[in-house]
């Protein structure tokens, strides 16, 4: 019986701190919110300004401009993002492609309440230059 109220303490204490890491969502962000979302770029050349990897912005810069948007988020085995695929240029999935961004070259910046834009420092020509990939880029 010891056992048996020891192992419901040590499971109910647990499950209490695993409630509070899970009750603590002010940090994360839903995929869903991403997908979908744009892809900006500054239009400037990477000498035109400093990105380095502490680069933070709280809102869309006036001057951005949109170049496609958020495909997929993708993930290393461990669960990290390690870059997004970007749909980028054509009209109505018409001449449009796909390129990976890997996650040095992007931040994540709020778009409103609710919404999210990525920004990359790649201007349009960078962009258009990416290797196209599909479903046969992952195997």
């Amino acid at each position: 019986m010891k056992r048996l109220l020891t192992a419901t303490a040590i499971g109910a204490l647990t499950a209490t701190g695993a409630m509070a890491q899970m009750a603590n969502t002010d940090e994360h962000i839903r995929v869903r919110d991403i997908i979908g979302g744009d892809i900006m770029t500054m239009n400037a050349a990477d000498d035109e300004f400093d990105w380095d990897v502490d680069t933070y912005y709280e809102e869309v810069g006036t001057d951005w401009n949109d170049m496609g948007e958020i495909e997929d988020v993708i993930l290393n085995q461990s669960g990290s993002v390690v870059g997004i695929v970007a749909e980028i240029g054509g009209v109505l999935d018409m001449g449009d492609k796909h390129v990976y961004l890997p996650v040095e070259d992007i931040r994540l910046v709020p778009n409103g309440e609710d919404d999210f834009v990525y920004v990359t420092r790649y201007n349009e020509e960078d962009l258009e230059e990416l290797e196209d990939i599909d479903e046969t880029w992952w195997k």
